[in-house]
This record gives C-alpha cells, structure tokens and sequence, in this order.
C-alpha cells in the first residue's frame, strides 16, 4: 500500500470508502476539513491527490469546494458515485434493548430519522459518523451505538446491529478524486470534464455559450452558478460536459473560447456512473 490520499473526516468515513473504490488497495491522510484536503493534495511529498465530496443527490451541490478547485492547481482525475448506507454500529454482544443513545453527525441521523423515531433513544450529534463509532470501540461503550459505514464497523470490530436504517434508499454523493497538474497524464477514452467560465454578462451571453456546446452534441450534465467574489450580482458558471471522443470535447471547448471569460478546464477524465 503505497498510495496515500487527503480525505475529509476520518478513518472510516464515506470519502475513505470513495478512496478505496476508486484506487482500491490505498493509504488515506485524514484531514478535518476540505479546505486542509486541497492543501494536502497538493503537496506532492505527502501524498499522490485527493478524495473531495462536491454533491450529493439530496442535499445539493456543496458550494464552498467548487470555490477551491479555482484556486487549487489540482485537476481532476476521475469521479466516483457512493450510495451512502447508513448503519446502526455497536460493540460486540450490544443488543438492541442495550441502547440509550445514539451518536452520529447531524446530517447522518437526520437521514436515519424515520427508523430512530421507533426508538426512545437520546440523539447526540457529533463531529464525524466515522469518529462516532471510534468512540464507542475505544470506551467499550455497553448503551451507546453510532450510526456510520460498514468500513468504519469492520475498522473498529463492531457489529451492524440494523443495516441500511437511512429512510431514502437512492441517496447517492458524487466525490471528485483530484490529482497535481505537474503528475496528471492523458486518460484514455475520457468521456467527461468539468470547467469553469465566465461571460461578459450581456442579454444572452450565456443562451450563446449553451448553444454551442448544443451543436458540439456534448451532454451538458451539469450547470452551477456561483458568485463571483467583489463583484455585484455576477456569476461564473461551472459545467460538466459528457462526450464521445476527446476531438468533440475539443471543438466545443474552441468554439466557446472567444463567448467566455476565464475560462478553466478542471479536467478530462473518465464518467464514474
């Protein structure tokens, strides 16, 4: 195991589980916020890149990372889709009875609300799902479960005493895996890429922009707006574009240069649905 990548959260966390899908057998730095990722994953001598959470299928988009892959030199190097399952985790011959508290961070027992509403246990919101259930292992806590991942059970040796207890089962969070622009190579048969651009922000700049990609019969996946810094009431637009051969992302991206501002390709990579 060589490979080490910057992830959000902690051993155990769902970025972990992203890593491990992606790179598959790989070391991960633990970093507490996305901000601390970027930093790391820029740093060639600590590690090779970077697992960031950018939506998630419920939620949204999460804003603040599109804003640091801007002033990153980073560039992303592939995607992955995780289906989030949420799992109830106690310590070894802990029965349901047991329980008196639950621990896990606020969004993950918001999303398990309906299975822990059958239940009159105290809810205690914590920094982290994946932190929760280390908790638990390291006070060899008898009343205490934690909601967190089947990888965050199997790293602290506790038992899945009810499994997949979210309430919405098609909960999905897309992770961008992010690597040094001095290291990336080509990737062969790169079907997608994300950009970022500007317009001069006239009647119809944009409607011009989207018509082009249009006629370059490139999927337009994806389009963010997000506000530019300073500025009063101006956007930039951040868009995924999904394509058959890299020749046809290519035109589009030459025919759209001279109706954009700034324009950034983050990177070519491959679709990870």
């Amino acid at each position: 195991m060589n490979k080490r990548i910057a992830i959000q959260g902690f051993e155990g966390s769902f970025h972990q589980v992203a890593a491990q899908q992606f790179f598959k057998d790989v070391g991960v730095i633990c970093c507490s916020t996305f901000r601390e990722v970027v930093k790391v994953a820029a740093d060639k001598k600590i590690c090779e890149g970077g697992v960031m959470a950018i939506e998630n299928s419920i939620a949204g988009s999460i804003l603040p990372n599109y804003n640091l892959l801007q002033k990153t030199n980073l560039k992303i190097i592939g995607e992955v889709y995780l289906r989030i399952k949420q799992n109830l985790l106690v310590n070894p011959g802990i029965k349901l009875e047991d329980i008196r508290e639950v621990h896990s961070h606020p969004m993950a027992l918001l999303q398990c609300i309906e299975f822990l509403e059958k239940h009159n246990w105290k809810l205690i919101e914590t920094e982290d799902t994946a932190l929760s259930a280390k908790h638990i292992h390291q006070h060899r806590s008898k009343h205490i479960a934690a909601i967190a991942s089947s990888l965050a059970a199997d790293l602290f040796q506790l038992d899945i005493i009810a499994p997949n207890i979210h309430t919405l089962k098609n909960n999905y969070t897309r992770f961008l895996v992010l690597q040094h622009t001095d290291v990336v190579e080509p990737i062969d048969n790169a079907d997608k890429a994300s950009l970022i651009f500007t317009t001069d922000h006239s009647k119809g700049s944009l409607v011009k922009v989207l018509a082009k990609i249009a006629e370059g019969n490139i999927n337009l996946s994806k389009l963010q707006s997000m506000p530019i810094p300073g500025s009063d009431w101006k956007y930039s637009f951040h868009a995924d574009l999904e394509f058959e051969n890299i020749n046809q992302f290519n035109m589009v991206i030459k025919n759209i240069k001279p109706l954009t501002k700034d324009l950034k390709v983050y990177g070519v990579y491959k679709n990870g649905k």
